[in-house]
């Protein structure tokens, strides 16, 4: 049987304060989410096309999240393999009963790789 790996999902909460620029300002609290599947993004074909957003971020991992999760992902980064990545997009979710296995969830990640997030800007 598979086994996922455990990530650090660092999850944005609103301190209900704002920045010079009225942005919230946030911190993230992290929490640890076991068996979430990890796997690299085709580099050829429709799915890498499929992959591209309008704002031209790429997604480098799919992960695989357990349907016992009830984590919100969208917006949020995540932590695995000693990098921090952010989560692209809305997160495609199956129907529970129809999906064999534990996940039910599709989550696409893109590097951060020295690049700073708006919420790093906050800081």
């Amino acid at each position: 049987m598979l086994k996922g790996e455990t990530v650090t999902l660092l999850e944005a909460v609103d301190t209900e304060k704002v920045d010079a620029f009225n942005r919230p300002i946030v911190r993230e609290t992290a929490v640890d989410v076991a068996n979430v599947l990890i796997a690299p993004v085709q580099s050829g074909g429709a799915e890498i096309v499929d992959t591209l957003n309008l704002d031209g971020r790429k997604a480098e991992y799919k992960l695989a999240i357990p349907k016992t999760d009830t984590h919100v992902w969208a917006g949020q980064r995540v932590r695995f393999w000693g990098q921090t990545w952010e989560v692209i997009g809305t997160p495609t979710r199956g129907i529970d009963s129809l999906i064999p296995g534990p996940w039910n969830t599709i989550v696409l990640v893109e590097g951060i790789h020295g690049k700073k997030s708006d919420r790093q800007n906050q800081a």
